[in-house]
């Protein structure tokens, strides 16, 4: 899928860790992609500075959408980053810059004000009929800039991949069944990969998403992410 993003990308915050600032250097050259990090990883910072980037870049708005328990997170994160942003409840809310409201709010937004939208726990997109999912792709389609994240995409769950494709306007997810997928058998509800589009499959998800679950996925130092050794202690209760 080709980049339609940024040519040339701006200074990014010095805060970021390595694998962190090239992600999103990478993010902002595509324009639309998706970052499969897992926990612990640096989403949130990774989501704000790249909004905060798209925003100066296209003199417009833009707006995340995150779960109810997450909008607050992702304030804190930005005050600790000394990085602009604000909670919106509707339209009126919105300024210049990063804003930030939960998926519950999408009505009250004329999505078509802003320059990017980023989508904070993007697994919502996972049903294919859900009403979140039908509702973002379309009203997002028209926006330059779109990113997705998640620590929690199912690998094995294709249909949830095809609405990421869907979603940042890479391919359809009918377009990507039709390409790369068959039926298994008569069951038309059950799809496997063709034995000879596995690897083209992987390459274009490569293309335009990225994941790991630890720094040295992506071959980067771990340092600040190993773990101390697990110290388990057993305890045993007597009862009668």
């Amino acid at each position: 899928d080709p980049m339609t993003g940024l040519a040339d990308v701006p200074g990014l915050p010095s805060f970021l860790f390595p694998h962190q600032r090239d992600i999103v250097a990478w993010a902002l050259r595509r324009g639309r992609a998706a970052i499969f990090a897992g926990t612990g990883l640096g989403k949130t910072a990774m989501e704000l500075v790249w909004a905060d980037a798209v925003a100066g870049h296209t003199g417009r708005p833009v707006l995340i959408f995150a779960p109810l328990a997450v909008s607050q997170q992702h304030i804190r994160e930005a005050e600790k980053f000394n990085l602009p942003a604000r909670i919106v409840r509707n339209q009126s809310e919105v300024s210049a810059g990063v804003n930030v409201t939960n998926y519950q709010k999408i009505g009250h937004f004329d999505l078509r004000a802003f320059g990017g939208v980023v989508l904070d726990e993007s697994s919502i997109l996972k049903a294919t009929d859900g009403h979140y999912r039908t509702r973002l792709i379309g009203e997002c389609s028209g926006i330059p800039f779109r990113l997705a994240a998640t620590a929690t995409p199912a690998p094995n769950d294709f249909m949830e991949l095809g609405n990421h494709a869907e979603f940042l306007g890479v391919m359809s997810y009918t377009d990507m069944l039709a390409t790369f997928f068959t039926h298994d058998g008569g069951d038309t509800q059950k799809w496997r990969l063709k034995g000879h589009a596995e690897n083209e499959f992987w390459k274009w998800m490569a293309s335009w998403a990225v994941m790991l679950r630890q720094p040295s996925d992506l071959g980067y130092p771990n340092d600040g992410y190993d773990l101390p050794p697990l110290n388990q202690t057993q305890h045993r209760v007597a009862v009668d």
